[in-house]
Order: C-alpha cells, then sequence, then structure tokens
C-alpha cells in the first residue's frame, strides 16, 4: 500500500471551510473544517482495487473520480487534517487488501455419518408432533 497512500496524500487537495459543532464563537471566526479531494484516476491503483474503492467510499466518490472527505470533528485545523487523512488512508487500506479466499470445507466420513444420524434423531422428533388419534389416548 505504501506507494499509493504516499502519493495519496501528496495529491491531496485541502480546503478549509466554516465548520458547524464544538468551538463557540471560535467557529463562527476560523474556517476549521477541512475538506479533502483526492483524484483516485492519478492514483494508478489496479482494477479490482480501483472497484472496491469506489464501493467503500459510496456517496463520497464524485462522478468525476474524486473522493471527497470533510472532517470537522474537532476544535482545530491541524487536527480535522489529521482525521480526514487517517479516514482516506484507512480507505485506500481496505481497497487495496483483497478479499479473503474461501476455502471449501471438506467433511470427512465420520462427520457425514454423524450429520446424517443428527438428522434422522430430528426427523423422527418432529414425525412424533404429528396429530393424536382417539386410538392415541
Amino acid at each position: 500500500m505504501g506507494r499509493i497512500a504516499d502519493l495519496a496524500v501528496e495529491l491531496a487537495q485541502e480546503k478549509f471551510i466554516a465548520a458547524s459543532g464544538p468551538g463557540g464563537q471560535n467557529v463562527n471566526k476560523v474556517a476549521t473544517a477541512v475538506q479533502l479531494r483526492v483524484d483516485v484516476f492519478a492514483l494508478g491503483m489496479p482494477p479490482d482495487a480501483f472497484n472496491r474503492l469506489k464501493e467503500i467510499a459510496g456517496s463520497k466518490f464524485t462522478k468525476d473520480g474524486e473522493i471527497v472527505l470533510t472532517a470537522r470533528e474537532y476544535r482545530t485545523q491541524e487536527q480535522n487534517r489529521e482525521a480526514a487523512r487517517v479516514r482516506l488512508l484507512a480507505m485506500l487500506d481496505e481497497a487495496l487488501t483483497p478479499p479473503a479466499t474461501r476455502k471449501k470445507s471438506r467433511v470427512n466420513r465420520l462427520g457425514k455419518v454423524k450429520r446424517l444420524k443428527a438428522k434422522k434423531v430430528r426427523s423422527t422428533v418432529k414425525a412424533a408432533r404429528g396429530k393424536v388419534s382417539r386410538s392415541d389416548w
């Protein structure tokens, strides 16, 4: 992931905007929220990783091929900048990690016999729940 992550941080365009939330009067005076934009096409990701990133990003992925992240949790620009970068790197890390391939399980002969025996017992229990006739009284 190293090369793509470094490139993403390098290519990221930051724009500071007025934030809502905690900060009191400070929030009205200082643009503390950060909007991070990264052109995904410029990263040169493999197609499968690109598709995973698109899925992960969801509505944060624009039709122009950019990811737009907004961080406004903190009262300072620096903390918000760091939070946005961390989220971007987490997204990239998740997209670049291929999903684990499922290994087919194989049941041995004893396991198969045990399963069939349990099914037979369960079948007998359910069959015994049938309607009660007068002859059974």
